[in-house]
């Protein structure tokens, strides 16, 4: 068996798409979706196994597990994914499910497999760190323990960041590593380490979680502190001067990022998407922290530079999205849990021999996105409490929600072709 690639799982019964015909039928372009996207439990199962599953997601970083048999759990959905270091040094992610009854065999988020091996609290059986099965106890002499290993599911890691996905035949990743890899290389990603985590959950459907990320019209009421840092949260006359003197100064430093477009996936069919988008700071700040100044240590290329005034967007797929300044990292995790709730995870990232509590304090690391987040779940929840409402119809998006109305595009395209799609074609 080869442990390497993904195992196809039997395709589920999935729920009647007439739900997501007539929701897609009700559909105005230009305007936000339709009530039912945003609350219909059947829907919300569509989006799973076509949307969700079919892309990449980021996980985490690989400095999570530095250690042979360090592990942690990522959730998806219903799904739970092992992400364990092998005693080879190998990064895996294995389902979190034993192959004898179905338990779940990590009941912690974090650990360490004692010796390389994963034991489920049930019955015992026990797996090592690649998901063969090593021992399954009183069972017959002549046993096949071959075909019960653990399934794995499909991963890579760009710079330093975990990815995975359900997918039985993953979309290519040579775009990310292109796009995303180049940005996350000259930030210093693949040399860093775990500043600070925490996770938000969120009463709302996940597509209102990714919208709001994808827009800065909701920055200037809602986001007083990163609208003071940030030109992004400025009408577009503003940012474009700004942007131009960042981009500017990049070139003066010999950094060499540049904007790529979301979108550069519809030329590479089968590609998954990602992009790099730069914007500038406010005069005044050089990075993005409580008063401007530097709370690291310079990652990457910057090392021995200096601040570029500039700050770096970077999405992956559909639920990850990061954010790159000078001296620290971000990675914003979107996590589907049911029709009406959504997780999101942020992991700050720092230089890897940068010292807490000498180059460095965590609070002051994470204080703006921390910050910025509580805000965002509050004005989330008030948007599925609006949807809810039986008077709910969908406005139009303005020009600087462009981003946001792009994305939902992208969604309902992939939604129409699964509609009118027949059974052989779904994600899994």
């Amino acid at each position: 068996m080869n442990l390497a690639q993904p195992i196809r799982v039997d395709r589920p019964t999935l729920p009647s798409r007439e739900p997501l015909k007539a929701a897609l039928a009700s559909y105005r372009d230009g305007h936000a979706l339709p009530q039912a996207f945003y609350k219909d439990p059947t829907i919300f199962e569509h989006d799973m196994m076509q949307f969700i599953m079919a892309h990449w997601h980021c996980v985490g970083h690989a400095s999570m597990v530095p250690n042979p048999g360090d592990y942690f759990t990522a959730e998806i959905g219903r799904e739970s994914i092992i992400i364990v270091r092998g005693q080879d040094k190998e990064i895996r992610a294995l389902v979190n499910v034993c192959r004898h009854r179905g338990s779940r065999i990590c009941t912690e988020h974090v650990g360490n497999a004692r010796n390389g091996l994963l034991v489920c609290p049930y019955h015992a059986w026990t797996y090592d760190s690649t998901g063969a099965l090593l021992f399954a106890r009183q069972t017959p002499d002549d046993f096949d323990r071959g075909p019960y290993a653990l399934k794995p599911v499909a991963l890579k890691v760009c710079e330093g960041v975990v990815f995975i996905t359900f997918a039985p035949e993953p979309l290519d990743f040579t775009h990310v590593e292109a796009s995303f890899g180049h940005a996350a290389r000259i930030y210093g990603w693949a040399d860093a380490k775990v500043a600070q985590r925490k996770l938000f959950m969120i009463n709302a459907n996940w597509k209102l979680v990714t919208e709001n990320y994808q827009e800065c019209y909701h920055c200037g009421p809602a986001h007083q502190e990163y609208s003071r840092r940030h030109i992004f949260a400025r009408p577009e006359a503003q940012r474009l001067p700004a942007d131009a003197t960042m981009h500017e100064r990049d070139r003066e430093l010999g950094i060499a990022l540049t904007d790529i477009d979301f979108f550069a996936r519809d030329a590479q069919p089968g590609s998954e998407s990602a992009d790099c988008s730069r914007s500038a700071l406010i005069a005044g700040y050089r990075t993005g922290s409580r008063d401007g100044e530097p709370v690291a240590p310079f990652m990457g290329e910057f090392k021995g530079r200096d601040y570029d005034g500039g700050f770096s967007f970077l999405d992956v797929g559909p639920t990850s999205n990061f954010v790159a300044y000078p001296d620290y990292g971000l990675i914003y995790r979107t996590i589907p849990l049911a029709a009406d709730k959504t997780a999101y995870e942020l992991i700050w990232l720092v230089d890897a021999k940068a010292e807490e509590g000498v180059d460095y304090r965590a609070d002051e690391v994470s204080w703006l996105w921390d910050h910025t987040s509580i805000e965002d779940k509050k004005i989330i929840e008030l948007n599925q409490a609006g949807v809810n409402s039986a008077f709910f119809e969908p406005g139009p998006y303005t020009p600087m929600e462009s981003d946001a109305a792009r994305y939902v595009d992208w969604y309902i395209a992939a939604m129409t072709e699964f509609a009118s799609s027949g059974p052989e074609d779904w994600a899994l």
